[in-house]
């Protein structure tokens, strides 16, 4: 089908509307899906499989020829409102999501341990009602990752015998054969549905934390290296290596003793690779390794064994400094995220290597600044899409097997470095979504709050009069009415204004009270103004900004004053400074480069900078991270609750940096609002909310997803390479 033509056409069938009922309107079609990617099984040793390690190639064996690639999506184990072990996704989920996954091209998920027996019966009802393009299943183990840490000792016997156990588990789960009693954190339940016709390979482990692991070889230098029927460690293995060649061991016994065989793998990350990066300016990014060149599979185990890394374009920041990475030419121009695959392919030679997550963020915050703007953060939705798409492109190639996007659906509960500390408590982030948090948003599909949109960014008012908005001031003034509405996501704010020329040559400003004290005035208002503890600026020219008021700034007093990482004056920080500083993350601590003793000072990122645009998905200049639109006497604006000081809004807590720099909350009992406009001040009645311990939210795919479905559907329409030991299989079809 001509590309111009299916593109479209996959977008219209992926746009629909979700909420907590789980109903659809998305459509099928024969025409749309890819044909004879159907299993095509064949026997060695009596072990049946459908997926084969050939040379430096993990090859899927379907109708339709050996393919050499495989691109695929992680699936997660959650939605907003539960944290990840409550296992709270439900089988419409499943139902609904798997023919998207499909439409997009995506032909394998993954998942990172064993989900609820309805996640396999769905599967298993998919793959059986579409057997010329079924979803293949990527299935991982997780290791009792919590004694591990607590322990730095893999051979610990609860971490031992937990994974053993957990592999024995995951196995039998698949072929439809386990029985699980309900325990917290695990998934439970009978589990009847066989999804092993389509067990593409196993994913065993997670990303090990390099200071454990590194104690844990320490303690276990003297384990001789492992020797199995099935996988064996080289002599020069590291007890790690080691370790996993039995685990490995183990699944291979179990799956053989069901007639079954598939390339394994254990999970790896940059952090714990096996190359040395003397540019590292982290010595724990560089403390320890794991090579799976120390492993093998015996001639048993026609499955194959292959290696796998999560690698993302951002971090760590050897990408940056590295000779041979940071200025790896690729089409042109230097690319450190080729130039890093490029390295793990050369080290691995001989073996087949898979990228098993990567991707970028849309979010508004932003964690750590990458080259060529591959940035953690700070993207349109559009932008996200883009970036993945040129990565799924660079991993297919430079000669790896697949490549899995990280991540199907936003994930609420997620953290990251830069915000955790002031989300507070961390057990209530799945009530509400944190667009500072960057991690929340690397879904392919928008997760948003409520049933529906409470508000467009739009300049358009239409939906404000049956939003539930509430009228917080009335007037006759330059200013007629403000009325305020929140979500699980914002607080909306809209502005009627009496003439629509003040938008063009008059400035606004926003004040928000919520903890006692203030800072003598709004900024740039010449002390007009009441308390206030933040406060947004939008001025004629259609720049906007955040303001946090200097003695309740956590960037300045944690990591200038207190840390010494940013310059700062102290004098601002005392309270009622009258110092307004605009909103701010940290995105990199100051580095030493070692092997040049060059100094990087910490960089910062403007968080609080507001980007005018519009929301709404269905217009064409949809900007997923945009923040406020006028148009004639209207004026809509959306604030993240981090942004105006909240640790968590679903509990009404706010955010307290005491004198010594101790991070705190306090219940907010009413939000001041008040506004500024052409130097009149007009107080508003202020706005507050209830708790809630609950959430609606509805999902829909990303703008731009087209990018990325045309960049899966050509790494799947490109021949093999030259020379890379595939069987006659796929040559004679």
């Amino acid at each position: 089908m001509n590309l111009s033509v299916f593109l479209p056409i996959v977008l219209a069938f992926l746009i629909f509307a979700c909420g907590r009922d789980g109903s659809e309107s998305i459509a099928t079609s024969s025409d749309l899906t890819p044909q004879q990617w159907a299993p095509f099984p064949d026997s060695v040793y009596d072990l049946k499989r459908i997926a084969r390690v050939d040379g430096e190639r993990v090859l899927l064996m379907t109708e339709g020829g050996d393919r050499d690639f495989v691109a695929g999506v992680n699936l997660g184990a959650t939605i907003p409102g539960y944290s990840p072990g409550e296992l709270a996704v439900r089988r419409e989920d499943y139902h609904r999501w798997f023919p998207q996954i499909a439409k997009l091209g995506l032909r394998s998920v993954r998942i990172y341990t064993i989900l609820p027996p309805h996640f396999y019966e769905e599967l298993l009802a998919f793959n059986t009602a579409n057997p010329g393009s079924p979803l293949y299943l990527v299935q991982g183990v997780w290791i009792p990752e919590e004694r591990f840490l607590e322990t730095g000792n893999l051979y610990d016997d609860l971490v031992r015998q937990g994974f053993r156990q957990e592999i024995s588990d995951a196995v039998a789960a698949v072929h439809g054969e386990l029985f699980r009693p309900e325990r917290p954190g695990h998934a439970s339940g009978q589990y009847s549905a066989d999804v092993s016709p389509w067990l593409f390979a196993y994913s065993i482990g997670v990303e090990l934390d390099p200071r454990a692991t590194f104690a844990s070889d320490q303690a276990n230098s003297h384990v001789p290296p492992f020797q199995g029927e099935f996988f064996f460690a080289l002599p020069d293995a590291s007890s790690t290596e080691s370790w996993f060649a039995k685990m490995l061991n183990h699944l291979a016994n179990l799956e053989a003793r069901r007639g079954r065989t598939m390339p394994l793998t254990f999970t790896n990350w940059p952090t714990t690779d096996p190359l040395e990066h003397p540019d590292e300016p982290d010595e724990i990014e560089d403390l320890v390794g794991i090579d799976a060149n120390h492993i093998q599979a015996t001639g048993a185990w026609p499955g194959g064994f292959f290696a796998s890394y999560h690698v993302y374009p951002y971090y760590p920041d050897f990408q940056r400094h590295e000779p041979g990475i940071a200025d790896y030419e690729y089409e042109g121009r230097l690319d450190p995220y080729a130039g890093y695959l490029s390295a793990i392919r050369r080290h691995h030679k001989g073996m087949p290597v898979m990228i098993t997550e990567f991707g970028v963020p849309s979010s508004q915050g932003n964690a750590h600044f990458g080259p060529l703007g591959r940035d953690q953060g700070d993207h349109t939705e559009q932008e996200q899409m883009s970036i993945n798409a040129d990565l799924l492109r660079i991993i297919d190639d430079l000669g790896y097997s697949g490549g899995f996007v990280f991540e199907w659906v936003d994930e609420w509960f997620k953290f990251t470095w830069n915000t955790i500390e002031y989300e507070i408590p961390g057990d209530r982030r799945a009530m509400w979504k944190n667009a500072w948090t960057n991690e929340e948003h690397f879904g392919l599909l928008a997760v948003e709050p409520g049933d529906a949109p409470a508000v467009l960014i739009d300049g358009n008012d239409q939906e404000w009069e049956s939003n539930s908005s509430q009228v917080i001031f009335e007037g006759r003034g330059a200013i007629t009415e403000v009325r305020a509405v929140k979500d699980e996501g914002y607080l909306y704010l809209r502005l009627l204004l009496k003439e629509s020329e003040v938008l063009q040559s008059a400035d606004i400003t926003f004040g928000f009270d919520l903890l006692d004290g203030g800072n003598l005035g709004l900024p740039g208002a010449n002390d007009l103004g009441p308390d206030a503890d933040y406060a947004v600026t939008l001025d004629s020219t259609g720049v906007g900004q955040i303001w946090v008021r200097a003695s309740n700034d956590p960037l300045a007093i944690r990591y200038g004053r207190d840390r010494h990482m940013i310059d700062v004056d102290p004098n601002a920080l005392e309270p009622e400074s009258g110092v307004w500083h605009p909103q701010r993350l940290i995105v990199n601590r100051p580095v030493v480069i070692p092997s040049t003793s060059r100094e990087y000072a910490a960089e910062i990122f403007e968080v609080g900078a507001l980007r005018y645009g519009i929301t709404d998905p269905a217009s064409p200049e949809f900007d997923s991270i945009a923040s406020w639109a006028a148009s004639d006497h209207i004026l809509e604006i959306r604030l993240p609750y981090m942004a105006i000081g909240f640790a968590d809004p679903s509990s009404l807590q706010a955010l307290r940096i005491t004198s010594k720099g101790v991070v705190k909350t306090e219940k907010v009992e009413w939000i001041g609002i008040s506004v500024i406009l052409d130097g009149v001040l007009y107080e508003t009645k202020g706005y507050i909310w209830e708790e809630w311990n609950s959430v609606r939210w509805h999902e829909r795919p990303k703008a731009g997803i087209e990018q990325f479905a045309e960049a899966v559907k050509k790494v799947h329409d490109q021949a093999p390479p030259e020379g890379n030991g595939l069987s006659s299989r796929r040559a004679n079809r």
